[in-house]
């Protein structure tokens, strides 16, 4: 039978498919819309599942706020090319937006309902994988809430409003006034971008570091031939040292270094009028941590010219 141009495009309209998937879709079941979109949902499914042992390590990392808390969420394409797609941009800001209403565990993200759709998030990514032809997922989220005070925000190497290559939320706790708590948090998370502390405060230091920083500063001590006692010494100071270059508090200030982060914050109790702490924070650099798939790009033209 005769497929009408007007009803590829409305097969198009509809399911964001491609033109040719269209025509096909719609010979295969004798020009029924509806049909057609089922058909085009199976084999989008289909290509999805092929596509989900691939390497997703590029993308885009999300942050969304309200007046007292924010989150933050990365998602995961193939190739850094989908992060400058409009309909990608989309489904991550989309993805931030939702994770605001929930806990902020990625368990939640992904459960929770996609605006629009009547399908979780996870469903919607799956849709989106066949739409946009690469692997994606919801690699990880997270929330950070006030009962006074403000969430700060910043996203770094931003390619749209609340979309980047970085994202750090910092949380404020005061009484005082809420958007100048959320003016200086701003330049403590620009301040997290980019010195990327372990923890907020000493004591959440792991331990396992701490442990193996000093078993090494002790083994360079004892090369010097110094007494034991000067060498306990010699440690606590390198280890003085380690806190002050990993905790945030102890670090110094990147917008002021004469200052550190705590007597910045001190500082800035002037402008927030009252006293106020640093309860909190959190840092995504996009795609850090995950393995990326190593390919000979030489090797791969030799064996598709052989075929």
């Amino acid at each position: 039978m005769s497929i009408s141009a007007a009803l590829v495009k409305q097969l198009r309209d509809m399911t964001g498919a491609g033109m040719m998937d269209c025509k096909t879709a719609l010979a295969e079941t004798g020009g029924d819309l509806e049909a057609a979109v089922d058909w085009l949902r199976k084999k989008g499914i289909s290509k999805a599942d092929k596509k989900a042992g691939r390497t997703a390590a590029e993308g885009l990392i999300g942050i969304a706020s309200d007046a007292s808390s924010a989150v933050v969420v990365e998602v995961n394409s193939e190739t850094d090319f989908v992060a400058r797609n409009d309909a990608f941009q989309e489904l991550v800001r989309n993805v931030a937006q939702v994770a605001l209403g929930t806990d902020g565990s990625v368990e939640a993200v992904a459960a929770a309902a996609y605006p629009g759709s009547g399908k979780s998030v996870t469903d919607s990514i799956r849709d989106a994988i066949a739409t946009i032809g690469e692997n994606m997922s919801l690699r990880r989220s997270a929330k950070l809430s006030v009962g006074k005070g403000a969430v700060a925000t910043y996203a770094h190497n931003v390619v749209a409003e609340g979309l980047g290559k970085i994202g750090v939320l910092v949380a404020i706790e005061t009484e005082g006034n809420a958007e100048a708590a959320r003016a200086f948090g701003r330049q403590v998370a620009m301040h997290v971008a980019a010195t990327n502390p372990l923890a907020l405060t000493e004591a959440e230091v792991d331990p396992a570091a701490v442990a193996r920083e000093k078993e090494i500063f002790s083994d360079q001590a004892r090369q010097s031939g110094k007494p034991e006692n000067i060498i306990e010494k010699m440690v606590e100071g390198r280890l003085r040292k380690f806190y002050e270059e990993v905790v945030l508090i102890k670090q110094a200030f990147v917008i002021n270094p004469d200052l550190t982060v705590e007597k910045a914050l001190k500082e800035a109790e002037k402008e927030i009028g009252a006293p106020a702490a640093i309860t909190g924070f959190v840092r995504f650099a996009l795609g850090e941590g995950v393995e990326r798939e190593e390919s000979d790009f030489a090797a791969e033209v030799a064996a598709a010219a052989k075929k």
